[in-house]
Formats: structure tokens, C-alpha cells, sequence
């Protein structure tokens, strides 16, 4: 007797997901575990491709850069073609950088604001007009718990400022978009082990970090895997423009 999948039958693109230690990929491979077709996009097209391969046959992995509106366009349209639809899209792409405010230049400002903000407008709004025609899906985007309590551990004020520009452009669009079946949410993650952040905390300063997180863990990419399933999920279906935090309670409000 065959287990039906939460994601049977459903295309699904996952933006920056070719780290293997990383969230996007946890996403994908939980997701193609699920039933989904993964489309994986991310700057390194090769890196995209060999993602997208070792999650099995049905799998591809295309180059994208999330700043480039061509970029976006032209990746969506290879997945249509490749597909013939696209019924989940996951905002996953995204950098940091540990900086002052001070000591920030208009360079860092732009870099950090392009990828992370940017980027999840070129890609959503060269999905939405595939989701409009099938009059259905589902947009996930990545935020972050700075944008919340106002700064984080690794991210200077120009990347909070960046998550929580996409808390309000992601409950915008569920505002414009509901009427097309169309649901869009967004996660929040804390303190999330990735390679991103791998060596740059000691540990007597996670020791510190953990004494504010109820759950007394730091977060793994399958913790912020599994939000993204539920949202991408039937499960899901009467949630649009809602926010959930993955982060042990570091943040509870």
C-alpha cells in the first residue's frame, strides 16, 4: 500500500538551495520526499543541477541570480517548459553580513537589500501570473527573527531591514493576490545551524544565546524545512499573509 505525500504531484521552486548544509536544501529534499517535482534555483547553476540530481530522478536545478529580473524570468520560464506549472514557490535566497550601522557602506546597504528583498520581488512576480492562470499555489518567503526583535546575531541593520521589508511585501501580496487562490506566508527562523554561520560563534557565546531560547537548542535547517512543507502543503490551505516563527522561543510575542 503506496503512502500519499503531502506535496504528491506538485512543482515546487526553491531559490538558493544548492548548499547541502543549507535551509533551501533541507527544504528540497524534504519536499521531494513529500511527492514534489523541485526545481532548485541559485546562483551556481552547476551546484543548482547537482542539488537537484541527488534528490533523485524528476529533479532539476537551474542558474538563477535573484537580483537579475531576467534572471528570475528567464529560470521561471525554463521551469514552465521544463513543468508545465508551478504550483509552490519558496523565497529562500538570501545573505547577511555582520556590520554597524556605522560602519556600513551604500555598497553594503544595496548588496544586502538587492538579494534579500529584491530578489524575493523579481522572483514572485515572475511566478504569479503562472499561479494566476491555474487559479492556485502557494508562496513561502524567508524573513528572519531580526526583522522581529530589531537586529540578530550575525545580521547588521540593513539585513533586518531587509527580512522585515518582506514581511510587508509578502502581506501585500496575499492581500492582492487571495482572490487568484493564491496564498502567500513567510518563516522567520532564529539562531539556524547552517554554513553560514558555521565557526563564526563561539561557545561561550552560544552558551549565552541559548539561555534566552526556551527550547534550549540552536535551530537546524529541517526545523525551518518542515514550516516551509506545512505552508506549501494542503494543510495549510486557509492561511495567506500569516507569519510563523521558527525559533525556540527566542522570540515570543
Amino acid at each position: 500500500m503506496s503512502v500519499k505525500g503531502l506535496l504528491d504531484g506538485k512543482i515546487a521552486v526553491i531559490s538558493g538551495a544548492a548548499g547541502e548544509r543549507g535551509i533551501g536544501y533541507a527544504t528540497a529534499r524534504m519536499f521531494a520526499e513529500q511527492g514534489a517535482k523541485v526545481a532548485i534555483l541559485d546562483l551556481d547553476g552547476a551546484a543548482a543541477q547537482k542539488a537537484a540530481s541527488s534528490l533523485g530522478s524528476g529533479h532539476k536545478g537551474y542558474a538563477c541570480n535573484v537580483v537579475s529580473k531576467d534572471d528570475c524570468l528567464k529560470a521561471v520560464a525554463s521551469v514552465i517548459a521544463d513543468y508545465g506549472r508551478i504550483d509552490v514557490l519558496i523565497n529562500n535566497a538570501g545573505i547577511t553580513q555582520k556590520v554597524t550601522t556605522m560602519e556600513m557602506t551604500e555598497e553594503d546597504w544595496d548588496r544586502i537589500l538587492d538579494v534579500n528583498l529584491k530578489g524575493v520581488f523579481h522572483l514572485s512576480q515572475a511566478v504569479i501570473p503562472h499561479m494566476q492562470k491555474q487559479k492556485g499555489g502557494s508562496i513561502a518567503c524567508m524573513s528572519s527573527v531580526s526583522a522581529q526583535r530589531g537586529g540578530g546575531i550575525l545580521g547588521g541593520s540593513h539585513y533586518s531591514a531587509a527580512k522585515a521589508g518582506v514581511l510587508g511585501f509578502a502581506k501585500a501580496i496575499a492581500r492582492e493576490y487571495g482572490n487568484d487562490g493564491i496564498r502567500v506566508n513567510c518563516v522567520t527562523p532564529g539562531l539556524i545551524q547552517t554554513d553560514i554561520n558555521a565557526g563564526k560563534i563561539s561557545p561561550e557565546k552560544t552558551k549565552e544565546i541559548l539561555t534566552g531560547i526556551p527550547l534550549n537548542r540552536l535551530g537546524v535547517p529541517n526545523d525551518v524545512a518542515g514550516a516551509y512543507l506545512f505552508l506549501a502543503s494542503d494543510l495549510s490551505s486557509y492561511l495567506t499573509g500569516n507569519v510563523i516563527d521558527v525559533n525556540g522561543g527566542m522570540l515570543i510575542h
